[in-house]
């Protein structure tokens, strides 16, 4: 197994949404109505904030165990298309399959991507695009996570699960203030 390349936090590059546009524009047309709605999120999707040079997408369908999706995709070069279990937060949905995914590799020579394939109205669906918006909101916090994260890629920068282990902590505590902003209202709409 080759070794993974180190965890590297860069700085907010204005490119990232043009480059989710991009890359949005060949899904939209691959899968049709297949795809209910696409969305950037992950840190590439908050301006200003420092990410992992990679663009998150998530592609919300009505059945990620529909075969037309891997057909779909496939004809675009994404490949390994397994079923991946999301982080539960505390609280969070006692179904499994509320936290199902399918997360198939880029294909070559594609600019690094995670393309995460979600059921419409499943918990993890609905997470990342709150998370998105909540920080997207709230610059400071979305400050607090970024020095969080550039000091877990300096403290364990080839050690993926120790970087995971305390974000997805920190993701939980982030997740709960946004679900209290969510039930005040303060949230936009549309």
């Amino acid at each position: 197994m080759a070794a993974r390349p180190p965890i590297v936090i860069v700085p907010y590059d204005p490119q990232w949404p043009d480059e989710f546009e991009a890359l949005a524009s060949v899904l939209r047309e691959a899968l049709g109505d297949l795809a209910l709605r696409i969305d950037h999120i992950g840190s590439t999707s908050v301006p200003g904030l420092p990410a992992k040079d990679v663009i998150d997408i998530q592609v919300t369908v009505r059945n990620v165990d529909d075969p037309a999706l891997e057909t779909a995709l496939a004809g675009i070069g994404y490949w390994d298309f397994s079923v991946r279990e999301d982080h539960v937060p505390p609280g969070g949905s006692d179904d499994p399959q509320d936290w199902l995914k399918r997360l198939p590799e880029t294909p070559p020579g594609q600019r690094r991507t995670h393309l995460h394939i979600r059921e419409e109205g499943r918990a993890n669906q609905r997470y990342p695009i709150l998370f998105r918006d909540y920080l997207r909101a709230h610059p400071e916090a979305a400050e607090a996570y970024a020095r969080i994260k550039k000091a877990l890629a300096r403290l364990h920068p080839h050690d993926m699960d120790a970087y995971y282990d305390v974000k997805d902590p920190v993701c939980d505590l982030i997740i709960q203030a946004a679900e209290a902003w969510e039930r005040s209202g303060q949230r936009p709409t549309g």
